[in-house]
């Protein structure tokens, strides 16, 4: 009996880590998303103005900004999350997201 109930102890610790790992990385890609979103709307103002938008939005999700490239009206925001899926065990997910124009296919 002590032996199934230490095996469920330790299923459901691991169900708790992969849950938390995912949300983190879903988290991740939430901030990149809409960091991008946001600098692309900026963009024609220039990659300083851009990036900051970004940031903003990226910081304001809880993730951290690693990168930030501006090519004429097209961004791309990389980002950062810690994850925490253990006590004392601190992972990390990095995410990246593009937003600009959609260029027409030539004929």
């Amino acid at each position: 009996m002590l032996a199934v109930g230490l095996f469920l102890v330790v299923a459901g610790l691991a169900g708790a880590a992969i849950g938390a790992a995912r949300v983190g990385r879903q988290e991740a890609r939430t901030a990149a998303d809409l960091g991008a979103l946001a600098g692309a709307s900026a963009a024609v103002y220039g990659d300083a103005v851009a990036c900051d938008r970004a940031a903003r939005l990226v910081t304001a999700n809880g993730a951290r900004m690693t990168s930030c490239d501006v090519t004429g009206l097209e961004i791309v925001v990389a980002v950062t999350i810690e994850v925490t899926p253990l006590p004392g065990l601190t992972r990390h997910a990095a995410a990246a997201a593009r937003a600009g124009p959609v260029q027409a296919l030539p004929p």
